[in-house]
């Protein structure tokens, strides 16, 4: 690894500004900051430079440099991450590799129902560009304004809509990767059938940037949906919601696109400290869920809801729903969901837990995890919120105000083996969309198999045997 004596940065900088010229290369100590914090001010770190490439062949001839000199390179798109998996150490020897200037849309191929993109392409952009075409592409995040295509394919990024459409990982069909030695995989097949050899793409998606760097995807697109009804439900237990979701799926199909849960607490929460929301119901209940059906027929599609929560109704699965009717109610439902994470931020601190579960085990677990945490914490809540349609709950708890740095940091560490161990035990995950990045590493090794990480280590040491991408972060 590279001793950035000031000789050796100098040349480095030399090097790659022959290839990305000035405007692609920044060095001043306040330019750099904002690609030196995360967005969450959790993490910082301090880095030799951040380069800018414009087009996939600069990424290369970088990538290339940064092998020779085996300078440590840490790949960034929109840096939104949650897990300071795109935020450099402290060490002042790592390259920080912005994409945000490669943010072109290729093409879009209606026929083929695919969008091709680079991956400094915004995902909001994405999405409009996709509905000039009069098509849908159904990645949806609270970030979407920010977040880049590249971090999302990085991370394998989930959302709201897996439920109907899947992670980030099935809405790609090919890749574009710059390998740490500056080789170009060029994978942007726009196919849905190849079984031509190990499946290349899926490696790289997830990888955190610590296998190459995705320049470019091949994305799928969708039918775009022309009506949708909207459901706000309070229930008495998460189990009578776990039972609304088989209801729902089993009489409305793929119509269902999103199940989000929302616990009492939850909602109080927005309630307290987000402004221009209303609360849908007319008392409390226990939990909450939001439902969403999307289809071309908004009458059929409405009578679909409406029955199936009747039904609901009818067996006590839900205790009161209302549908909206009209935009801005559907607006103050999803504005009551995504307003919890700023919330948890006006509220106090939060230990926060990106975790999968199989839906049929969450109940269970949802009760195990906040007795423990009720036994080391008395004085937290519990804030549980999430995508419960696909089994990722945000399983948060909300310390005290006043709690000073090291009582966080000491509650850090032992309720997260709290609840991370009962996740393990529910064959479940501990990152479910956000990555593991730097927040779960070490815990990393504790859950995963010896066999596991040494498949992960092996592939590592294969692509990257100087150990230059993203070092720290995942593995």
């Amino acid at each position: 690894m590279l001793d950035f004596g000031i000789q050796s940065k100098s040349n480095l900088i030399a090097q790659l500004l022959q290839v990305v010229g000035t405007e692609g290369v920044i060095t001043g100590e306040s330019d750099k900051r904002a690609y030196e914090i995360d967005w969450l001010n959790k993490w910082s770190g301090h880095s030799s430079l951040v380069v800018r490439p414009a087009n996939t062949q600069q990424t290369a001839e970088v990538m290339r440099i940064c092998h020779a000199n085996r300078t440590p390179v840490v790949v960034q798109g929109g840096n939104t991450g949650m897990s300071g998996g795109a935020t450099p150490d402290d060490s002042g020897a790592q390259v920080v590799l912005s994409m945000t200037r490669m943010n072109t849309i290729r093409e879009v191929d209606s026929f083929n129902n695919t969008i091709t993109v680079e991956s400094g392409v915004l995902l909001a952009h994405i999405q409009e560009e996709a509905e000039r075409n009069n098509r849908f592409f159904p990645l949806s995040l609270g970030s979407e304004g920010s977040c880049t295509i590249g971090g999302n394919l990085a991370t394998n990024a989930g959302g709201v809509a897996v439920l109907r459409y899947g992670n980030t990982r099935e809405l790609t069909l090919g890749i574009e990767v710059v390998l740490p030695d500056g080789r170009i995989w060029n994978g942007l097949r726009a196919l849905r059938k190849d079984n031509t050899g190990y499946d290349l793409r899926d490696l790289f998606i997830g990888s955190e940037g610590t296998l190459g760097v995705i320049t470019a995807a091949v994305l799928k697109l969708h039918p775009l949906p022309t009506a949708r009804s909207t459901a706000w439900v309070g229930a008495k237990d998460i189990q009578s919601l776990v039972r609304l979701i088989d209801a729902c799926r089993s009489r409305c199909g793929e119509r269902l696109c999103a199940f989000e849960m929302m616990t009492h607490e939850s909602v109080a929460l927005v309630l307290q400290h987000v402004t221009d929301v209303s609360y849908p119901l007319t008392s409390d209940h226990p939990v909450h869920a939001l439902i969403e059906l999307a289809d071309m027929n908004q009458e059929g599609l409405a009578n679909m809801l409406e029955s199936t929560l009747e039904e609901a109704l009818d067996n006590g699965d839900i205790s009161d729903a209302v549908i909206s009717a009209s935009l801005r109610q559907r607006q103050n439902f999803w504005k009551i969901r995504e307003g919890i994470s700023q919330a948890q931020v006006r509220a106090g601190k939060t230990i926060k837990h990106d975790i999968a579960l199989p839906i049929s085990a969450i109940s269970d677990f949802v009760s195990a995890a906040t007795a423990a945490i009720g036994k080391e914490q008395s004085n937290a809540r519990i804030i549980n919120f999430g995508h419960i349609g696909d089994g990722n709950l945000h399983f948060n708890v909300l310390m005290p105000a006043e709690t000073d740095y090291a009582t966080m940091t000491r509650n850090t560490a032992s309720l997260n083996r709290v609840v991370h161990d009962l996740v393990h035990q529910a064959n479940g995950s501990i990152s479910a969309e956000h990555g593991v990045g730097q927040l779960r590493r070490d815990e990393l090794r504790h859950y995963k198999s010896a066999v596991e990480l040494d498949l992960m280590m092996c592939i590592k040491q294969s692509l990257d045997p100087h150990q230059i991408m993203n070092p720290g972060k995942l593995i």
